[in-house]
This record gives C-alpha cells, sequence and structure tokens, in this order.
C-alpha cells in the first residue's frame, strides 16, 4: 500500500505525518537523518516493546531504551524522575532524539521529557495505538499528571516526525482499539457530517483493521487535526473544538483513578455523549442528533453513559468538582464544547455551573449525592 503523508504547517515547526502498513521501515533513512550525530533513546511501553521492538530496532539500531509500565499511572511526576534520569544517564543533549514508542501515555510522557531535557532536545512520535495515532501524537501537546487533575503539568512541543505504521495495530487489544475509536469519531462530531456518516457504515471494517478503512480514518483525522492545529498551535481558539467530550471525561477518568478502569477513549465516548445531551439539554441541538450520536456508540460496543460502563462512577458534585479543575478554564469560568448538530460544534464558557449540575444529577449512572 502507498503511504500517505499529512504534513503539520507550522513554519519552522512545521512536520510530516507518515501514515501506512510498513511506515516504520519505510521511513528509516528519514529517521536516520533526523537522529544525526545526536545520542538518540528510545521512551517505550513496556507491552509494545515486548511485541515490537524487533521492528524499531531494525531501524534505530543498538541504542538506549527506557521501559515504562503501561496504564495512565505512567504520567507521573515519578515516571518524568526516573525517566529523565535515565536520559541524563544516556549522556542525551540537546542535539538528540527521544523517540516514543507507545501509546499516548508514552507520547505524552516522552514529549514533555523532550521538552524539558536541557531545555529541549529533537523529539519523533511512533505511535502504536489508534487513540495515539489520531489524536495524542499530533499537534505538539505533551504533559503529565498531578493529584489535582490530567494534564495539568506540560508543554506545547513540536515533534520532528509522526511514524504511523498501521501494521502496529494487529496487537492491540480490542478495547483499546474502541477507546482509539472515539478520538476518531470525534473528527466526525465536531466538523465533518460526512466523515461521520462514512463512519456509521464503516466502523466494522475500522476495528477489523481493514487495512483501506483504517488508513482513511487515521489519515483523515489527522488532517483534521493538522488543520486546527495550524490555525492554533497553542489552543487560544479553534484548536480547543479538539477538546469535544474531554471535559466531561477527563473528570470521569479522574473520579475512577488512573489505573486503568475507564481508559481515556472510554471517558472520552461517554463525555462526547454528555456533551451532545447537555447540548440539547441547553435547547441548541436536536435530540435526533444526539441520540443518532448515541446509537452509533453503542453499535461500535463502547459507553454512551456511566451507566454502560462498570469502571464509570462519581456523584454530579464530584464530577462538577473535577470539571472545575480542567485547564481550559479561564477566569474561573468553566469552558465547554458544545454542539448544534453533528458536525457543528462550538466553544464556550457560558455554562450556568447550577444547571450543570441539575443535568449531572439526571445522568444514567451517577451515584445520588
Amino acid at each position: 500500500m502507498t503511504l500517505t503523508t499529512v504534513n503539520v504547517a507550522l513554519g519552522p515547526r512545521s512536520y510530516d505525518i507518515v501514515i501506512g502498513t510498513g511506515a516504520l521501515s519505510a521511513t528509516a533513512e528519514r529517521l536516520t537523518g533526523i537522529i544525526g550525530k545526536g545520542q538518540p533513546a528510545i521512551i517505550a511501553d513496556e507491552k509494545v516493546w515486548g511485541l515490537h521492538k524487533d521492528a524499531l530496532l531494525a531501524v534505530t539500531g543498538d541504542v538506549p531504551v527506557i521501559t515504562v509500565p503501561s496504564g495512565e499511572a505512567s504520567k507521573s511526576f515519578a515516571s518524568y524522575e526516573r525517566v529523565m534520569e535515565a536520559l541524563l544517564a544516556a549522556d542525551l543533549g540537546r542535539d538528540g532524539t527521544i523517540i516514543a514508542f507507545g501509546g499516548g501515555v508514552v507520547g505524552d510522557l516522552a514529549g514533555f521529557c523532550a521538552a524539558t531535557l536541557k531545555r529541549g532536545c529533537q523529539f519523533v512520535q511512533v505511535p502504536t495505538t489508534l487513540l495515539a495515532q489520531v489524536d495524542s501524537s499530533v499537534g505538539g501537546k505533551t504533559a503529565i499528571n498531578s493529584a489535582a487533575g490530567k494534564n495539568l503539568v506540560g508543554a506545547f512541543y513540536q515533534p520532528k516526525l509522526v511514524i504511523i505504521d498501521t501494521d502496529l495495530l494487529k496487537t492491540l487489544p480490542e478495547r483499546e482499539l474502541k477507546a482509539g475509536y472515539a478520538e476518531v469519531l470525534k473528527y466526525g462530531l465536531l466538523g465533518d457530517e460526512v466523515f461521520f456518516g462514512w463512519l456509521e457504515t464503516a466502523y466494522k471494517d475500522i476495528l477489523e483493521l481493514d487495512p483501506l478503512a483504517v488508513t482513511r480514518a487515521i489519515e483523515t483525522s489527522c488532517r483534521e487535526k493538522a488543520r486546527l492545529v495550524a490555525a492554533d498551535e497553542q489552543e487560544a481558539s479553534v484548536r480547543a473544538l479538539l477538546n469535544l467530550g474531554h471535559t466531561f471525561g477527563h473528570a470521569i477518568e479522574a473520579e475512577a483513578g488512573y489505573g486503568g478502569d475507564v481508559l481515556h477513549g472510554e471517558g472520552v465516548a461517554i463525555g462526547m455523549a454528555m456533551a451532545f445531551r447537555y447540548s440539547t439539554a441547553l435547547g441548541r441541538c436536536p435530540g435526533q442528533d444526539t441520540g443518532r450520536v448515541e446509537a452509533h456508540l453503542k453499535s461500535a460496543g463502547m459507553p454512551a453513559s456511566l451507566a454502560d460502563h462498570p469502571g464509570a462512577k462519581g456523584t454530579a458534585e464530584a464530577l462538577l468538582s473535577w470539571m472545575g479543575q480542567d485547564k481550559k478554564n479561564v477566569g474561573g469560568r468553566l469552558k465547554l464544547i458544545l454542539a448544534r448538530g453533528i458536525g457543528d460544534t462550538y466553544i464556550t464558557d457560558d455554562v450556568d455551573p447550577d444547571h450543570l449540575l441539575s443535568f449531572l444529577k439526571q445522568e444514567p449512572g451517577i451515584q445520588p449525592s
């Protein structure tokens, strides 16, 4: 299959996303050129490393490797300290290159290490989950979590290259694949009703990793993200649309803890359905569009409410408290991404906390106060 290239146009920080089967081996010469004479190192998810290390080492040769446990808990201050000390011990300098090999957790952690190691070294993303391939590997958001919430300590720091090899998805567990599909679905919901309509018919092929379907889904998602990032690199305006469902979803994740009870994509799936339901409750989104979103999530075997997920929990007050700590909030005002319909979303900080609390109390699966 021919590889597809999507460019993220950011002037001197521009870079390519290379997508397709065999993309890792096909970009070997390009990756070697980026590394140059500096010291490279790999930061990898330990499970991914066990499954796919030969594919990456065939390209990089023998380089230092630092593995981290799978799961959101690895985006911690403790992991950051351990990985940074290992990078310094490996003598990485500003001309060094960190290669992130894993899902969104590894990409976020490795990117933050790259942003802060000696005030910045090179960084290449090799995402191995569908979620990371369509979302977190693109756009330069890097972060770790804190006790106060998710992704609250981080930096905008762009990679030099993103290599999306769809062959790496073949070992991905079904639950992780569906969690990643939530981020694919997001691009249809936030601004492309035609894409959403295609997903309604093609989702089974995507989840079965049909090469043509999965490549189209990834390419379409990356092109839309690249467009929004190029227009608003540091999320001062339109890039915030990419957070559709995330304010609700991050609250659900935080309340469940970061032990894997609720995967990021699962929280986003519930959060997107909640955003549409809340938009309908405000009289701003047709109920049939919200019903269509819920129906598609359930057809794809994904949760549309807390009641659909055994690990999701929380009172309305607890979720609202987590939402109040969201990094998008400005001046103490809660910022949400809401919908006028499928493919038509908008950013608002005109949210009445009391009204939102009343809405949350009516949500399926919400625990009594």
